[in-house]
């Protein structure tokens, strides 16, 4: 077998291929978007056994969390407990503590990943529900939101989301229910953290909060709420439930059948105002952690 960096469009798009389906309910990056990502700290592999067939994909990256490195292999169904994942994991884990990372995150969903997990001594250091929302005839947002807020999309407004990271977005982020804080960068805040459309509430020209959606495109009727936020002397205004209400309404005049969410387990407020706007818990994503370098295979 051999796990193999992605080199061309097709090994993307193969890496793609595996992603969708050990995850379908998941939005997966494009090329183009895994192509603007690319950096020297991250690392897109391929699984191949000798005849060339594709048998698994993994990436590993400095993780979104501080001063940790973030581990994904996948495997597809029919190649399981082949020593596939194992060999993932190893090359992954190599290359984090390459970048001197002292440990290595990776989220599981299910007990077969909980357990190969386990093996290899990775713990359980928080957790996330993905929260799911059917999408009907919607009707406008109300109530508006507070006299003196004005409401427009970042398309609308070039170079604006950009610039409230400083004023807006460094508190969104450290505001995160996680065990960890987040370590995003200007450049990040920019490039993968909003949505299309992503609605932004301004106050005397500033942003005082956001949400929007990640559209699918290999699942044109779903979506992913991008990051929905509300800067702290503004809370408790309706500002957050307004927002995301014109994400929704957006999703019904323009087709779309579902959207979903993800959301910390610590954070409480935010799973209630999804409740109260009908989202409905679905499952369970389990972050795991452990010390780098990853022990020999033959001591696991």
């Amino acid at each position: 077998m051999d796990i193999s960096a992605c080199a061309t469009d097709d090994d993307l798009e193969a890496w793609r291929a595996v992603r969708i389906a050990v995850a379908p309910g998941e939005r997966c990056m494009s090329v183009a978007e895994m192509k603007a990502q690319e950096s020297p700290k991250r690392l897109l592999v391929l699984a191949r056994r000798d005849d060339g067939t594709v048998v698994g994909s993994g990436i590993a990256d400095e993780s979104d969390t501080a001063g940790g490195g973030f581990a994904a292999p996948r495997v597809l169904p029919e190649h399981r407990r082949e020593g596939v994942g194992t060999a993932l994991l190893e090359a992954l884990a190599e290359h984090c503590a390459g970048l001197g990372l002292p440990v290595l995150l990776g989220s599981v969903d299910d007990q077969g990943s909980l357990a190969f997990a386990d093996r290899f001594g990775f713990v359980e250091v928080d957790r996330e529900i993905e929260q799911v929302r059917t999408v009907g005839a919607e009707g406008p947002p109300a109530p508006s939101p507070p006299d003196g807020v004005e409401v427009v999309t970042s398309s609308e407004r070039p170079g604006l989301w950009a610039d409230c990271y400083e004023r807006f977005g460094r508190e969104a982020l450290g505001d995160f229910a996680l065990h960890t804080p987040l370590a995003i960068s200007a450049e990040q805040w920019n490039t993968t953290w909003g949505g299309d459309p992503m609605f932004l509430a301004l106050y005397d020209g500033e942003v005082i909060g956001c949400a929007g959606l990640r559209l699918d495109q290999d699942n044109p009727d779903r979506a992913e709420n991008a990051l929905t936020a509300v800067r702290r002397d503004w809370r408790g205004r309706g500002i957050a439930s307004h927002l995301k209400r014109r994400t929704l309404h957006w999703a019904a005049d323009h087709g779309l059948r579902e959207v979903y969410t993800w959301t910390q387990a610590g954070n409480a407020s935010m799973a209630r105002l999804n409740e109260h706007l009908g989202y409905v818990t679905t499952q369970t994503s389990i972050t795991v952690s452990r010390a780098l370098p990853l022990p020999p295979t033959s001591s696991v």
